[in-house]
Protein backbone atom coordinates (compact mmCIF):
# COMPACT_ATOMS: atom_id res chain seq x y z
CA UNK A 1 0.00 0.00 0.00
CA UNK A 2 1.46 3.54 -1.32
CA UNK A 3 1.39 6.45 1.42
CA UNK A 4 -0.54 7.88 -1.25
CA UNK A 5 -3.34 5.32 -1.07
CA UNK A 6 -3.93 5.27 2.80
CA UNK A 7 -4.14 9.03 3.14
CA UNK A 8 -6.74 8.23 -0.09
CA UNK A 9 -8.50 5.46 2.33
CA UNK A 10 -8.11 7.83 5.35
CA UNK A 11 -9.96 10.68 3.61
CA UNK A 12 -12.24 8.14 2.55
CA UNK A 13 -12.83 7.42 6.20
CA UNK A 14 -13.40 10.99 7.26
CA UNK A 15 -15.60 11.79 4.46
CA UNK A 16 -17.75 8.71 5.30
CA UNK A 17 -17.67 9.55 9.22
CA UNK A 18 -19.60 12.49 8.23
CA UNK A 19 -22.78 10.82 7.72
CA UNK A 20 -22.84 9.31 11.41
CA UNK A 21 -22.49 12.51 12.46
CA UNK A 22 -25.32 14.01 10.67
CA UNK A 23 -27.61 10.91 11.96
CA UNK A 24 -26.28 11.77 15.31
CA UNK A 25 -28.01 15.47 15.19
CA UNK A 26 -31.41 13.65 14.23
CA UNK A 27 -32.70 13.09 17.13
CA UNK A 28 -32.41 16.98 18.87
CA UNK A 29 -33.82 18.15 15.64
CA UNK A 30 -37.10 15.67 15.81
CA UNK A 31 -37.60 16.47 19.66
CA UNK A 32 -36.97 20.15 19.31
CA UNK A 33 -38.43 21.17 15.94
CA UNK A 34 -41.12 18.41 14.90
CA UNK A 35 -44.51 17.75 15.81
CA UNK A 36 -44.15 14.89 18.52
CA UNK A 37 -45.24 11.38 18.25
CA UNK A 38 -45.24 11.01 14.33
CA UNK A 39 -42.16 9.06 14.16
CA UNK A 40 -42.96 7.29 10.58
CA UNK A 41 -44.16 10.51 8.98
CA UNK A 42 -40.97 11.77 9.93
CA UNK A 43 -38.82 8.59 8.48
CA UNK A 44 -40.78 8.95 5.49
CA UNK A 45 -40.30 12.71 4.78
CA UNK A 46 -36.53 12.66 5.86
CA UNK A 47 -36.12 9.48 2.86
CA UNK A 48 -38.81 9.91 0.16
CA UNK A 49 -38.52 13.63 -1.13
CA UNK A 50 -34.67 13.11 -0.79
CA UNK A 51 -34.74 9.64 -3.00
CA UNK A 52 -37.08 11.27 -5.94
CA UNK A 53 -34.60 13.94 -6.58
CA UNK A 54 -31.95 11.68 -5.94
CA UNK A 55 -33.71 9.69 -9.10
CA UNK A 56 -34.76 12.76 -11.16
CA UNK A 57 -30.68 13.93 -11.13
CA UNK A 58 -28.93 10.30 -11.89
CA UNK A 59 -30.65 9.19 -14.81
CA UNK A 60 -30.54 5.44 -14.30
CA UNK A 61 -32.77 2.66 -14.38
CA UNK A 62 -32.45 -1.30 -12.79
CA UNK A 63 -31.74 -3.60 -15.35
CA UNK A 64 -34.21 -6.38 -15.53
CA UNK A 65 -32.22 -9.10 -13.02
CA UNK A 66 -31.16 -6.38 -10.55
CA UNK A 67 -34.77 -5.14 -9.30
CA UNK A 68 -35.12 -7.60 -6.81
CA UNK A 69 -31.29 -6.99 -5.05
CA UNK A 70 -32.24 -3.05 -5.36
CA UNK A 71 -35.89 -4.24 -3.12
CA UNK A 72 -33.77 -6.02 -0.82
CA UNK A 73 -31.30 -3.34 -0.58
CA UNK A 74 -33.74 -0.94 0.10
CA UNK A 75 -35.39 -2.87 2.49
CA UNK A 76 -32.71 -3.35 4.62
CA UNK A 77 -31.04 -0.22 4.47
CA UNK A 78 -33.71 2.11 4.70
CA UNK A 79 -37.75 0.15 4.95
CA UNK A 80 -37.10 -1.85 7.75
CA UNK A 81 -34.20 -0.64 9.07
CA UNK A 82 -36.24 2.63 9.49
CA UNK A 83 -39.26 0.85 11.54
CA UNK A 84 -37.58 -1.19 13.35
CA UNK A 85 -35.42 1.55 14.74
CA UNK A 86 -38.16 3.70 15.54
CA UNK A 87 -40.17 1.15 17.63
CA UNK A 88 -37.03 0.61 19.44
CA UNK A 89 -37.10 4.32 20.34
CA UNK A 90 -40.35 4.30 21.04
CA UNK A 91 -40.26 1.64 23.91
CA UNK A 92 -36.24 1.54 25.00
CA UNK A 93 -34.11 4.28 26.30
CA UNK A 94 -32.00 5.94 23.46
CA UNK A 95 -28.75 4.46 25.28
CA UNK A 96 -30.08 0.83 25.82
CA UNK A 97 -30.98 1.04 21.67
CA UNK A 98 -27.70 2.40 21.01
CA UNK A 99 -25.61 -0.43 23.05
CA UNK A 100 -27.63 -3.04 21.34
CA UNK A 101 -26.86 -1.71 17.75
CA UNK A 102 -23.01 -1.34 18.41
CA UNK A 103 -22.86 -4.91 17.69
CA UNK A 104 -23.66 -3.84 14.25
CA UNK A 105 -19.49 -4.68 13.51
CA UNK A 106 -19.69 -7.36 14.67
CA UNK A 107 -22.54 -9.01 12.82
CA UNK A 108 -20.80 -8.10 9.64
CA UNK A 109 -17.91 -9.57 10.47
CA UNK A 110 -19.91 -12.43 11.03
CA UNK A 111 -21.25 -12.45 7.75
CA UNK A 112 -18.21 -11.71 6.12
CA UNK A 113 -16.93 -14.88 7.80
CA UNK A 114 -19.53 -17.28 7.25
CA UNK A 115 -20.15 -16.32 3.62
CA UNK A 116 -16.67 -15.22 2.28
CA UNK A 117 -14.48 -17.64 4.63
CA UNK A 118 -13.13 -14.05 6.00
CA UNK A 119 -11.66 -14.58 8.94
CA UNK A 120 -12.18 -10.97 11.06
CA UNK A 121 -8.74 -9.53 12.09
CA UNK A 122 -7.88 -9.88 15.77
CA UNK A 123 -7.45 -6.35 16.01
CA UNK A 124 -11.36 -5.48 14.62
CA UNK A 125 -12.67 -8.28 16.59
CA UNK A 126 -10.89 -6.70 19.93
CA UNK A 127 -11.95 -3.24 19.09
CA UNK A 128 -15.40 -3.74 18.01
CA UNK A 129 -16.20 -5.46 21.94
CA UNK A 130 -14.31 -2.39 22.90
CA UNK A 131 -17.08 -0.31 21.30
CA UNK A 132 -19.95 -2.20 22.52
CA UNK A 133 -18.34 -1.70 26.10
CA UNK A 134 -17.60 1.87 25.60
CA UNK A 135 -21.16 2.50 24.45
CA UNK A 136 -22.69 1.01 27.52
CA UNK A 137 -19.91 3.18 29.60
CA UNK A 138 -21.53 6.47 27.66
CA UNK A 139 -24.97 6.06 27.35
CA UNK A 140 -26.49 3.16 30.34
CA UNK A 141 -27.69 4.15 33.78
CA UNK A 142 -29.17 1.97 36.60
CA UNK A 143 -32.77 3.34 35.42
CA UNK A 144 -32.25 1.46 32.15
CA UNK A 145 -35.84 0.08 31.04
CA UNK A 146 -35.95 -3.29 29.76
CA UNK A 147 -38.28 -4.27 27.40
CA UNK A 148 -38.90 -7.36 25.17
CA UNK A 149 -39.93 -6.15 22.33
CA UNK A 150 -37.97 -2.91 22.14
CA UNK A 151 -35.17 -4.95 22.54
CA UNK A 152 -36.16 -7.28 19.56
CA UNK A 153 -36.46 -4.49 17.27
CA UNK A 154 -33.29 -2.74 18.45
CA UNK A 155 -31.23 -6.20 17.46
CA UNK A 156 -33.54 -6.71 14.30
CA UNK A 157 -31.99 -3.17 13.30
CA UNK A 158 -28.45 -3.80 13.91
CA UNK A 159 -29.30 -7.02 11.84
CA UNK A 160 -31.11 -5.40 9.07
CA UNK A 161 -28.29 -2.65 8.82
CA UNK A 162 -25.79 -4.91 9.16
CA UNK A 163 -26.76 -6.91 6.10
CA UNK A 164 -27.62 -4.01 4.19
CA UNK A 165 -24.13 -2.54 4.45
CA UNK A 166 -22.77 -6.34 3.72
CA UNK A 167 -24.93 -7.22 0.52
CA UNK A 168 -24.30 -3.72 -0.85
CA UNK A 169 -20.48 -3.91 -1.09
CA UNK A 170 -20.96 -7.83 -2.21
CA UNK A 171 -23.39 -7.35 -4.79
CA UNK A 172 -22.15 -3.52 -6.41
CA UNK A 173 -24.89 -2.90 -8.61
CA UNK A 174 -24.48 -1.31 -11.64
CA UNK A 175 -25.90 2.05 -10.85
CA UNK A 176 -23.39 5.10 -9.67
CA UNK A 177 -23.58 6.11 -6.52
CA UNK A 178 -26.41 8.82 -6.64
CA UNK A 179 -28.81 6.61 -8.48
CA UNK A 180 -28.27 3.74 -5.95
CA UNK A 181 -28.84 6.43 -3.31
CA UNK A 182 -31.78 7.45 -4.96
CA UNK A 183 -33.21 4.27 -5.78
CA UNK A 184 -33.10 2.92 -2.23
CA UNK A 185 -34.31 5.90 -0.54
CA UNK A 186 -37.33 6.25 -3.04
CA UNK A 187 -38.42 2.46 -2.58
CA UNK A 188 -37.54 2.59 1.50
CA UNK A 189 -39.94 5.41 1.59
CA UNK A 190 -42.18 4.02 -0.01
CA UNK A 191 -42.22 1.02 2.01
CA UNK A 192 -42.76 3.37 5.13
CA UNK A 193 -45.78 5.16 3.51
CA UNK A 194 -48.28 2.49 4.62
CA UNK A 195 -46.60 2.42 8.25
CA UNK A 196 -46.85 6.32 8.65
CA UNK A 197 -50.55 6.19 7.21
CA UNK A 198 -51.76 3.77 9.64
CA UNK A 199 -50.11 4.12 12.74
CA UNK A 200 -49.22 7.45 12.68
CA UNK A 201 -51.87 10.88 13.11
CA UNK A 202 -52.14 13.60 10.28
CA UNK A 203 -49.75 16.56 10.71
CA UNK A 204 -50.78 19.22 12.03
CA UNK A 205 -50.37 22.77 10.91
CA UNK A 206 -46.78 23.38 10.41
CA UNK A 207 -44.97 26.70 11.40
CA UNK A 208 -41.37 27.80 9.19
CA UNK A 209 -39.53 25.94 12.01
CA UNK A 210 -40.85 22.29 11.37
CA UNK A 211 -40.43 23.00 7.97
CA UNK A 212 -37.24 24.03 8.49
CA UNK A 213 -36.48 20.63 10.58
CA UNK A 214 -37.91 18.54 8.09
CA UNK A 215 -35.64 20.46 5.44
CA UNK A 216 -32.68 19.42 7.42
CA UNK A 217 -33.81 15.53 7.78
CA UNK A 218 -34.23 15.58 4.18
CA UNK A 219 -31.26 17.49 2.81
CA UNK A 220 -28.57 16.65 5.57
CA UNK A 221 -30.16 13.42 7.46
CA UNK A 222 -30.79 11.83 4.33
CA UNK A 223 -29.56 13.00 0.31
CA UNK A 224 -26.20 13.79 1.67
CA UNK A 225 -25.53 11.53 4.65
CA UNK A 226 -26.86 8.65 2.65
CA UNK A 227 -24.49 9.84 -0.30
CA UNK A 228 -21.74 9.52 1.51
CA UNK A 229 -22.76 6.22 3.50
CA UNK A 230 -22.87 4.66 -0.23
CA UNK A 231 -20.00 6.31 -1.29
CA UNK A 232 -18.50 4.79 1.60
CA UNK A 233 -19.56 1.13 1.59
CA UNK A 234 -18.35 1.05 -1.90
CA UNK A 235 -14.93 2.32 -0.98
CA UNK A 236 -13.86 1.04 1.86
CA UNK A 237 -14.54 -2.66 4.39
CA UNK A 238 -18.41 -3.44 5.55
CA UNK A 239 -16.78 -3.86 9.00
CA UNK A 240 -14.98 -0.47 8.76
CA UNK A 241 -18.19 1.29 7.48
CA UNK A 242 -20.58 -0.42 10.49
CA UNK A 243 -17.80 0.46 12.79
CA UNK A 244 -18.30 4.51 12.04
CA UNK A 245 -21.98 4.09 13.05
CA UNK A 246 -20.26 4.41 16.70
CA UNK A 247 -19.98 7.89 15.60
CA UNK A 248 -23.74 8.58 15.51
CA UNK A 249 -25.29 7.81 19.16
CA UNK A 250 -21.79 9.51 20.61
CA UNK A 251 -22.58 12.79 18.55
CA UNK A 252 -26.34 13.06 19.96
CA UNK A 253 -24.87 13.19 23.44
CA UNK A 254 -22.47 15.88 22.83
CA UNK A 255 -24.45 18.14 20.80
CA UNK A 256 -27.29 17.84 23.91
CA UNK A 257 -24.64 18.67 26.35
CA UNK A 258 -23.46 21.51 24.22
CA UNK A 259 -27.05 22.75 23.02
CA UNK A 260 -29.36 21.13 25.63
CA UNK A 261 -27.02 21.86 28.87
CA UNK A 262 -27.07 17.92 29.53
CA UNK A 263 -24.49 16.86 31.78
CA UNK A 264 -21.71 14.29 30.69
CA UNK A 265 -20.46 12.11 33.91
CA UNK A 266 -16.64 10.89 34.19
CA UNK A 267 -18.37 7.68 33.10
CA UNK A 268 -19.89 8.79 30.45
CA UNK A 269 -16.35 10.82 29.23
CA UNK A 270 -14.52 7.31 29.36
CA UNK A 271 -16.80 5.51 27.17
CA UNK A 272 -16.81 8.24 24.74
CA UNK A 273 -12.95 7.79 24.69
CA UNK A 274 -13.25 4.26 24.92
CA UNK A 275 -15.42 4.36 21.58
CA UNK A 276 -13.44 6.86 19.74
CA UNK A 277 -10.52 4.04 20.41
CA UNK A 278 -12.48 1.61 19.03
CA UNK A 279 -13.55 3.02 15.85
CA UNK A 280 -9.94 4.03 15.02
CA UNK A 281 -8.61 0.97 15.60
CA UNK A 282 -11.14 -1.15 13.45
CA UNK A 283 -10.10 1.66 10.84
CA UNK A 284 -6.58 0.92 11.38
CA UNK A 285 -7.05 -2.58 10.93
CA UNK A 286 -8.93 -2.28 7.41
CA UNK A 287 -6.39 -0.15 6.31
CA UNK A 288 -3.44 -2.48 7.01
CA UNK A 289 -1.06 -2.55 4.14
CA UNK A 290 -1.76 -5.89 2.21
CA UNK A 291 0.75 -9.20 2.75
CA UNK A 292 3.63 -9.19 0.47
CA UNK A 293 3.19 -11.08 -2.70
CA UNK A 294 5.30 -14.29 -2.12
CA UNK A 295 3.18 -14.98 0.94
CA UNK A 296 -0.51 -14.40 -1.03
CA UNK A 297 1.16 -17.05 -3.63
CA UNK A 298 1.86 -19.97 -1.02
CA UNK A 299 -1.80 -19.47 0.46
CA UNK A 300 -3.33 -19.22 -2.85
CA UNK A 301 -1.39 -22.53 -4.09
Amino acid sequence: MTAKTGIGQWRDVLLTALTPVIWGSTYIVTTELLPPDRPFTAALLRVLPAGLLLVMMGGWRPRTGEWGKLLMLSALNIGAFQALLFVAAYRLPGGLAAVVGACQPLLVMTLAWRLDSRRPAAMALWASLAGVAGMALLLLSPSSRWDGLGMLAAFGGAVVMACGTYLTRRWKLSAPVTALTGWQLSLGGLMLLPLALAIDPPLPRLGWVQFAGYGYLTLFGALLAYLLWFRGIARLSPVAVSSLGLLSPMTAVVLGWALLGQSLSAQSLLGMAVVLGSVLAVQRSMIAPPAPKEDVAVRVN
